[in-house]
């Protein structure tokens, strides 16, 4: 069993950045493919990004292309979310999930574990 923790979340104007954190524990996270996901008042679960078990290959939505970096590091089974040019559309939610599998997916109900999330407000 995987448990994740987010931190780093908060409030920021617009063009600002954050960085988030999602801390493992329980097991290993070196052969799960990590995830962000998001979730904004009265929409459903938005894939953000996701890194592959190597590290070696990434996939972005196409709303955050550019602006955001996922990024992990195994020796401390930890996954990350550097967020730049922050908009008041980024406000949600943010959870981070985990997957036993190769294949990064954008589809939210194909992560197996998943944090409780942090609170990310972008103002204008």
């Amino acid at each position: 069993q995987v448990q994740l923790l987010e931190s780093g979340g908060g409030l920021v104007q617009a063009g600002g950045s954050l960085r988030l954190s999602c801390a493992a524990s329980g097991r290993t996270i070196s052969n799960y493919v990590m995830g962000w996901i998001r979730q904004a008042p009265g929409k459903e679960r938005e894939f953000v990004a996701g890194i592959s078990w190597s590290g070696t290959r990434t996939l972005y939505a196409d709303s955050v292309k550019g602006r955001f970096t996922i990024s992990r590091d195994s020796a401390k089974n930890t996954a990350y979310l550097q967020m730049n040019s922050l908009k008041p559309e980024d406000t949600a939610v943010y959870y981070c999930a985990a997957r036993g599998s190769t294949s990064i997916l954008t589809t939210t109900a194909a992560y197996a574990y998943w944090g409780q999330g942090t609170q990310v407000t972008v103002s204008s």
